[in-house]
């Protein structure tokens, strides 16, 4: 096996640990899905993955001086997607209701890309996530093995619970918004632009955190 059993599963439950606490991409499947319905959280999710996934080939892989030195890229990636999500809360808050119910506008391949797009957006406005993969995972190699198959087994592992929580979210976002009368879709509009604008303000704050 490429990692101990033991090992493996202290990494899972290290990151059950790290993946069970919110964050932006949190606040964003939750958002979308009380909104739109569960579909779109789970769109979110399959996003977030693609993100992952490319962030997992960069580490496996090498290269890490590569990263260090795209810092004024990953700024500009994290400054718009901040402003991105802030945007979008701010057109659900003053929306007022103006949707017939919490899933109408959920549609056609260019909303289920829209979701996509929006969870990988989420995942790489947020630098940090890189850097944390590069600190945490290195820490279950063992060094006497291949570190690539190590890195690329636990990252893997990673996102399989980072998936099936974020889908957990999802789901319960999407069956309290199905509870909600269509009188009260305002007000699922103004919670889901609030989480949706608090997503943004967190990343924007992640700078001097």
């Amino acid at each position: 096996m490429v990692v101990e059993p033991a090992t493996l599963w202290l990494f899972v439950l290290a990151s059950v640990a790290i993946v069970i606490v919110p964050g932006p991409t949190v606040t964003v499947i939750l958002a979308n899905s009380l909104r739109y319905g569960s579909k779109a959280g789970l769109y979110n999710v399959l996003g977030t993955q693609f993100g992952l996934i490319l962030m997992l080939l960069l580490l496996a892989f090498g290269f890490g001086v590569v990263v260090e030195q795209l810092g004024i890229v990953f700024e500009f990636i994290r400054v718009i997607g901040a402003l991105y999500l802030i945007w979008l809360g701010y057109k659900l808050i003053v929306a007022n209701g103006s949707s017939l119910s919490p899933n109408s506008d959920l549609h056609g391949k260019e909303s289920a890309w829209q979701f996509i797009w929006q969870g990988f957006l989420v995942i790489w406005a947020n630098p940090k996530a890189l850097f944390f993969f590069g600190a945490f995972i290195p820490q279950f190699v063992n060094q006497s093995a291949s570190a690539t198959a190590q890195v690329l087994w636990l990252g893997l592992t990673f996102m399989v619970v980072g998936a099936v929580f974020d889908s957990i979210y999802a789901l319960i976002g999407g069956s309290s918004a199905a509870l909600i009368k269509p009188s009260k879709v305002k007000w699922v509009e103004r919670i889901s632009g609030t989480c949706l604008a608090s997503g943004g303000l967190l990343l924007l704050y992640s700078r001097n955190t």
